[in-house]
């Protein structure tokens, strides 16, 4: 130590008195330890790591030892901070900061408004590896950690914004932390922001959020057979809104008008928007031939239709719609006390000439189902006893069968999507998961099995019950193709 003090002028690192000091304590209790090794006196640990934390912190707010500082201008204002720092601390955690100080002392830097009103908030986590963080300061504080390489901030501010799509702002922020994240190219934000809004894609229609979408986005999002929408005619109107309000190019308009499935609105409401939409009559011609051939699917049975017209692809495929035709709400009372049954009914198929023919659904919603591999058998033994299976084994299954035949549905399989829906801090409700399976959720592994059903607090529940909404997803098959 004396060596490498010896080779650094104490004058250029007033900082280096404390840190000797500091390595030489951290010698001699290393010393005192390994001295202690081989006693039988029982070991403790003695922590005052939150007291240096406090010292740490009251370095740089009293400015005690500073050798060091930074000038932050705000970008269009005379405004400036300024900051007395402790070069060591900030070279711990950034090699952007190491080399700022690199032969200097004082550092100018220039910062956006929303940044420089938090660059005080950055530096004190850089003292004290804490931060407290709010909606609208996410953005600011990840471009600081980015800029500045404090990886661990990164990381935890992008993890912060993960973790609380759901939570309410009056401006909306999912949307925002979207085209943040495809700037940065964080993927994972991507991802998760995406999942999101289309899960919750009918609240974000109805707030300040949905106009301020970008094309990308929303090219994106018009792809997705997932999203949870009152109905494909609602989508259509606000998609209308969007365009009015956004005017984008002739190209984006075109595509996101091709992206709505037509063959899921009703001859009835089609009729109306050729004859009310500005957006329609305007770009009538780029959409014309899918409005032909829905009008053909709904006029036909779709088993005849399905001989000559390929009725497999996206525009055919139901979205997620929360219409009573689509599906039904379940409210599961007390779900970890025992099995329950519910039924509904829900409409063949999108086709307006399969609209009159109803399927009933009948449901079954078992809290504690124990998979083929878990159940009791008999024992080879002479005894015959049985091996026992603990109730806690089993896991949340939902079966859905319909009350008739299949030969009923000739031509359509149906695809069963359960909404788990979840409580916002403000009490507003969104959807926190979706699962999809074809007969029971046996062929779902990880249906909840994240929810811990017994506990009343569990995020999963609201008010002590377990809140679901289950839609029908009719799919068209072609059976025979006709010759041509």
């Amino acid at each position: 130590m004396a060596q490498l003090a010896g080779s650094i002028p104490s004058g250029h690192r007033p900082w280096l008195h404390w840190f000797t000091a500091f390595s030489v304590l951290t010698l001699t209790v290393e010393t005192a330890h390994k001295a202690d090794v081989g006693l039988d006196a029982p070991s403790a640990v003695i922590n005052h790591s939150l007291m240096l934390i406090q010292h740490l912190q009251e370095l740089l707010q009293n400015g005690n030892a500073s050798d060091s500082t930074i000038k932050v201008l705000t970008i269009n204002s005379d405004e400036v901070r300024v900051f007395h720092t402790h070069q060591l601390l900030l070279a711990l955690q950034s090699d952007i900061f190491e080399d700022l100080f690199h032969n200097q002392t004082v550092v100018t830097l220039q910062e956006p408004a929303d940044c420089a009103n938090l660059f005080e908030k950055f530096i004190r986590y850089l003292y004290s590896g804490e931060i407290s963080i709010q909606l609208n300061q996410a953005i600011p504080l990840h471009r600081l950690a980015s800029k500045y390489h404090v990886l661990a901030l990164q990381r935890g501010v992008a993890d912060y914004m993960k973790n609380h799509l759901a939570s309410e702002s009056s401006q909306g922020h999912v949307v925002g932390w979207y085209h943040y994240a495809l700037k940065v190219q964080d993927e994972g934000l991507q991802v998760s922001c995406l999942q999101f809004l289309a899960w919750n894609l009918s609240t974000v229609i109805s707030s300040s959020e949905w106009v301020s979408i970008s094309d990308e986005l929303m090219v994106s999002l018009l792809q997705r057979s997932d999203l949870v929408i009152q109905s494909e005619l609602e989508l259509y109107r606000a998609i209308e809104e969007w365009v009015r309000k956004n005017n984008p190019d002739v190209p984006v308009i075109e595509k996101v008008l091709r992206s709505i499935r037509y063959p899921m609105i009703s001859p009835a409401h089609l009729f109306q928007i050729q004859k009310q939409s500005v957006v329609m009559t305007k770009y009538y011609d780029s959409i014309q031939d899918l409005l032909f051939q829905t009008f053909q699917f709904h006029s036909a049975s779709p088993l005849q239709y399905g001989k000559y017209f390929d009725v497999n692809c996206s525009m055919f495929i139901p979205r997620n719609y929360l219409t009573p035709s689509w599906g039904s709400q379940w409210i599961i009372n007390n779900p970890a006390r025992d099995d329950r049954s519910t039924s509904f009914q829900t409409q063949l198929g999108p086709s307006n000439h399969d609209a009159a023919k109803k399927v009933t659904w009948n449901i079954l919603f078992s809290p504690r189902w124990l998979p083929i591999s878990l159940r009791p058998v008999y024992s080879d033994s002479t005894s015959g006893a049985m091996q026992s299976a603990r109730i806690e084994d089993g896991r949340p299954r939902l079966v859905i069968s319909p009350a008739m035949s299949s030969s009923d549905f000739a031509g359509v399989s149906f695809q069963k999507t359960i909404l788990v829906v979840g409580k916002k801090p403000q009490g507003k409700v969104f959807v926190k998961h979706t699962y999809s399976f074809h007969q029971s959720t046996d062929e779902v592994p990880d249906f909840l099995a994240n929810a811990d059903l017994q506990k009343r607090t569990s995020e999963y529940l609201i008010d002590n019950s377990l809140h679901l909404h289950i839609i029908i997803k009719p799919v068209y098959q072609s059976l025979i193709k006709a010759k041509k």
